[in-house]
């Protein structure tokens, strides 16, 4: 057959050009994570997170924390309402887009009901409605993502939730948390990424447990892993990136209150002696 003089296409044939596709908006609810918790039957779609500070798949929009979560909504349209009214902060910040996405350690705060929400994972890796104080509610953690020297040699880094700091401690590294003041929005401390840390496990199977770090496993080319040990005792292990530390460990607090459970995953035998017990105290 004959063909054009660069030898592509035969004469005569359609040059048609791919188009990119654009951005996805839309989110069928069987492709939802399972960690929003939204029924089969309601729908067909399921809100799609906007692009924003945390992942898809490991965020939770806003209007399903008011909407399925508070219950302070019966409707989208409602949540819709409750948004554009300026009655909702996430970090010190209003928000109206009703699909921004809230993701670990953001603060949600409702001014007019005086109610402020951390979002922490519960011992199943879904996020729990975890209320903190008025105290509390005015700083979040971050874990650093990246630590590097930017424009006119300006040491920065960034944080789990995109944020970017100028001029850090030193001391900061790759994995460590930083204290943030959401009014101010600057870093006021710091925990270091240690043997004996206090950590929280963001990732994987043991999502949402806490516990001690025992020991750090190095595998060049691969992942790393730490083991962890929980406070009843039991230990497990899980991937270097899954780990979030929230205190110094040993007989100190962690800088975050946490929700029901402390982050001690139980076994269906535990959870059911647990519950004859109470049931038989009552």
């Amino acid at each position: 057959p004959r063909v054009c003089r660069a030898g592509l296409f035969p004469l005569g044939a359609v040059q048609t050009a791919k188009m990119a596709r654009g951005p996805k908006k839309h989110l069928k609810r069987l492709a939802a994570p399972r960690h929003w918790m939204l029924d089969k039957l309601t729908g067909r779609h399921a809100p799609r997170s906007s692009t924003g500070p945390h992942k898809l798949r490991e965020s939770l929009p806003v209007v399903v924390f008011i909407r399925n979560r508070l219950k302070y909504a019966l409707t989208y349209h409602e949540a819709k309402m409750i948004m554009k009214s300026r009655q909702v902060k996430i970090d010190n910040s209003v928000r109206t887009d009703l699909n921004f996405p809230c993701g670990f350690m953001d603060v949600i705060s409702i001014p007019n009901t005086n109610e402020n929400f951390r979002l922490l994972y519960d011992v199943k890796g879904r996020f729990a409605v975890h209320t903190v104080k008025p105290e509390e509610a005015k700083y979040k953690l971050g874990k650093v993502t990246k630590v590097y020297t930017g424009a006119k040699a300006v040491p920065l880094i960034t944080t789990h939730d995109g944020r970017t700091f100028r001029y850090p401690d030193p001391v900061i590294k790759v994995n460590d948390t930083v204290k943030v003041d959401l009014e101010e929005n600057k870093v006021v401390g710091f925990l270091k990424f240690d043997v004996g840390a206090q950590v929280m496990v963001t990732g994987g199977r043991n999502t949402g447990r806490v516990g001690t770090l025992v020991h750090r496993e190095r595998h060049p080319g691969s992942f790393d892993i730490v083991h962890i040990k929980d406070s009843i005792g039991h230990q497990f292990a899980t991937r270097l990136t899954n780990v979030f530390v929230i205190g110094k460990g040993g007989s100190s607090k962690p800088l975050v209150t946490l929700p029901k459970g402390k982050g001690v995953k139980l076994s269906i035998a535990e959870e059911r002696d647990r519950r004859l017990a109470a049931k038989a105290s009552s």
